[in-house]
């Protein structure tokens, strides 16, 4: 179980003063200078060291992306991004560190700016969190005004801005692409690929799009070193991780925890259990809402980390955990996600635009068992062709949940529709 003292994020909670002043009693700002002194090359292989693997969901190596932009000046400003859309179901982590930790990230822009050779970040963040970017603009200023960003940020001799951009409630604005679209002012659609990010981003520009939690963390480990950071966690899956814990459990929270924690310690020991018990536990989905969902069967043994979770055929994705006991009507669940993704889809791909609603429809008649048993192989059919065949991975995101629903409950579902067919030849 990881100790208070190695906890990245000391102030989760929002117990203490959220501004510079209580950052600084924290340890932000903290010696950046002396870290920029050790070069961008420096930077870029610490964090490469640590194992840092994106928060956002995909788990790409965060000092392997940065290494991708630009070593020398190409005569276009270069770009850093941080993602703080956060729109997947299930997931609010970056939330809590916007607000009660804003410091944290603005400190990780410069830093990881620095390191790849960026001349400003963009903060692209989620509409509706209103007090939350509030803390984060505060948190800005007050950066600027220290004389920590903006013209020789930190007495460095580099010049480095920040800005804050707020999105307007699109949950596919949390894909790269669209976000950079987004960002330019246009209609949030994800751009095909190549040329990536690195080549060609923002405005034409060398760009790393990062998430919150990724960047946010960076400060630490260069401070404390990559060795401290990949003690945590196994192989390929080290680290802090921050996890949120939600439906039927006694006390949902948002927990920093050591990577590949079993799943069921880390509900038992920070979420009070499940609700009604262990043994009530019916399903649980991983990592957010696109990821497959679990049968308690494998919920009793699978560790939190990237790999263990993929083993078993399901995704860490954002390690949002969401927990549902036996009173759950989990085909309804399913159902329920799969409407959540044929809204937000951008219509641009026709396997997506087309297959989201088919799926939702197909879906919302298994849950009353409105349906054939040969119907069950038909979705599942073409939530494989949908899978894998978009521009972004909207189309497996709406796929994934079906299938490991189908994977786990086909027996549920089949119930339903002998059980409408019975019930509706008595009645005849």
């Amino acid at each position: 179980m990881l100790q208070d003292k190695d906890r990245i994020f000391t102030n989760l909670y929002g117990h203490d003063d959220w501004r510079l002043e209580g950052a600084r009693r924290r340890g932000d700002w903290d010696g950046t200078k002396e870290i920029m002194a050790k070069g961008r090359d420096w930077i870029v292989e610490e964090v490469k060291s640590s194992g840092l693997r994106g928060r956002g969901g995909a788990g790409f190596p965060a000092g392997l992306k940065w290494s991708f932009m630009p070593k020398e000046p190409t005569g276009r400003p270069h770009y850093l991004v941080v993602n703080a859309d956060e729109g997947e179901p299930g997931t609010c982590k970056d939330r809590d560190m916007l607000r009660h930790d804003p410091h944290k990230l603005v400190e990780g822009c410069l830093l990881a700016g620095f390191g790849m050779g960026a001349n400003a970040a963009y903060i692209y963040i989620r509409g509706e969190f209103y007090r939350e970017a509030e803390h984060l603009q505060t948190a800005i200023d007050e950066a600027y005004e220290a004389g920590l960003i903006g013209k020789n940020s930190c007495g460095s001799g580099y010049d480095y801005d920040v800005y804050l951009h707020r999105g307007a409630g699109a949950y596919i604005c949390g894909e790269e692409m669209a976000l950079i679209e987004s960002l330019e002012g246009k209609k949030g659609m994800p751009r095909l690929k190549p040329p990536f990010p690195a080549a060609m981003g923002l405005y034409g520009c060398p760009t790393t799009v990062n998430n919150v939690e990724t960047i946010a963390v960076a400060p630490t480990i260069l401070r404390r070193g990559a060795s401290w950071f990949s003690s945590f966690g196994r192989e390929n899956n080290t680290g802090t991780k921050v996890f949120c814990l939600s439906g039927h459990v006694n006390n949902p929270c948002n927990v920093e925890e050591e990577m590949g924690i079993p799943l069921k310690e880390l509900i038992e020991k920070h979420a009070g259990g499940v609700r009604g018990g262990w043994d009530n536990l019916k399903a649980i989905i991983p990592g957010g809402s696109s990821v497959p969902i679990l049968p308690k069967s494998t919920c009793d043994t699978v560790l939190m980390d990237f790999d263990s979770l993929k083993e078993v055929r399901s995704g860490l994705g954002t390690a949002a955990v969401i927990v549902m006991d036996k009173s759950t009507d989990v085909v309804a669940a399913i159902a329920r996600l799969s409407k959540f993704y044929k809204h937000e889809s951008c219509g641009q791909c026709t396997p997506c635009r087309e297959g989201t609603g088919w799926m939702w429809r197909v879906m919302e008649r298994l849950v009353v068992g409105d349906a054939e048993i040969d119907d069950i192989d038909m979705l599942l059919d073409v939530a494989s062709q949908v899978q894998g065949h978009t521009i972004c991975a909207l189309g497996d995101a709406a796929a994934w949940p079906i299938q490991g629903l189908v994977r786990h409950f086909r027996g549920e579902i089949e119930q339903r529709i002998v059980e409408r067919k019975r019930t509706g030849a008595a009645a005849a």
